[in-house]
């Protein structure tokens, strides 16, 4: 069974006296610097002169560039996108990397593909919300929190888990729960996850079902709706009430269907390509190939954006949001 820690679990002790340099402040950087400095930690921002800086400076922290706050900093939080985070690590953060600091991440891409290897004399951390970072704020400023992850890389100072603990209770997480894993585990399932089933397996699905119905010579606006506006409904249901919670609430002639007819789209051939999805994640192929489309400038990204853009499913989902009121 899962190890999961809670508030009574944590002590923030381990904070104090401590600065915490948050690198890059976007969307996860803004909430985690803010609940971090709402639950007593002196917070510093590191980022590059940009919108992000002012705004940071705004909310009243002290901004500086990224390698004076890895100076000042005893816990440098690395928050900026994966694809920079290597770069930015060697040529900014590592000269300032001394003995008895601490490494932080949200996500372990960098640490567990080696792109980033820390000095030995270093703990490294992780603590990972399993929210956006709107959420992860909103919830935090309710007296409530969201679930995420923790694991320990390497315990240099022999209180890596300690202070782990600490940011995850400053940061809110230990007030719902956090679970205890490792970097691979979460970067593995985390990229298995959005390859598979939330982000690719998903989209491919909708779209899929789409070009079904239009090429079958259905009205795209009703293809719309049916394989992918009432997305949202389903998972809904599904997030609040579990699968079977959601086959309860759908009518039995959608349920029957669903129950006979999913397995005909997920069958066996699928779940040998999934297999096959995690081998490349695990054997670091899947790794290889984004850092060399990174180091490229993403045309391969860049191109599929254009083409996911102007395919008739976008078009036509447009009008329809903006038919009902959900976009301007």
């Amino acid at each position: 069974m899962a190890k999961i820690y809670y508030d009574r679990d944590a002590d923030i002790a381990p904070l104090k006296g401590k600065t915490i340099a948050i690198i890059g402040y976007g969307n996860q950087g803004q909430a985690q610097a803010k609940n971090l400095r709402d639950s007593g930690c002196r917070v510093i921002i590191g980022n590059i002169r940009d919108a992000s800086y002012e705004q940071a400076r705004q909310d009243g922290f002290e901004v500086y560039d990224i390698p004076e706050a890895a100076k000042r900093a005893d816990i440098i939080h690395i928050l900026i996108p994966d694809e920079y985070q290597a770069d930015v690590y060697r040529e900014q953060i590592h000269p300032h990397l001394t003995k008895g600091k601490v490494l932080c991440f949200s996500h372990g891409f960098n640490i567990h593909f080696k792109q980033i290897v820390p000095p030995k004399d270093v703990d490294v951390i992780m603590i990972a919300p399993k929210a956006p970072g709107a959420m992860l704020r909103q919830m935090y400023q309710q007296g409530s929190g969201t679930p995420g992850l923790l694991a320990v890389e390497q315990d240099a100072s022999g209180r890596a888990k300690e202070i782990a603990l600490a940011m995850a209770k400053g940061v809110g997480l230990t007030r719902i729960g956090v679970v205890e894993t490792t970097f691979k585990e979460e970067v593995e399932t985390d990229l298995f996850g959005e390859q598979a089933v939330l982000v690719g397996g998903v989209s491919e699905l909708m779209i899929a079902g789409f070009e079904t119905l239009v090429e079958a010579g259905y009205q795209p606006e009703i293809a719309y709706f049916e394989c992918i506006n009432e997305l949202k409904l389903i998972i809904d249901l599904v997030y609040e009430h579990g699968i079977e919670g959601m086959m309860k609430a759908v009518s039995n002639t959608a349920e029957y269907g669903g129950r006979t007819r999913g397995k005909w789209i997920v069958d066996q051939r699928t779940r040998e390509t999934m297999k096959r999805m995690l081998e490349d994640i695990k054997g670091g192929k899947f790794a290889k190939e984004w850092i060399e489309e990174s180091r490229a400038n993403l045309p391969n990204l860049r191109r599929m954006r254009e083409e996911g853009k102007n395919h008739l499913v976008e078009r036509v989902g447009r009008e329809l949001r903006k038919w009902a009121g959900i976009e301007k």
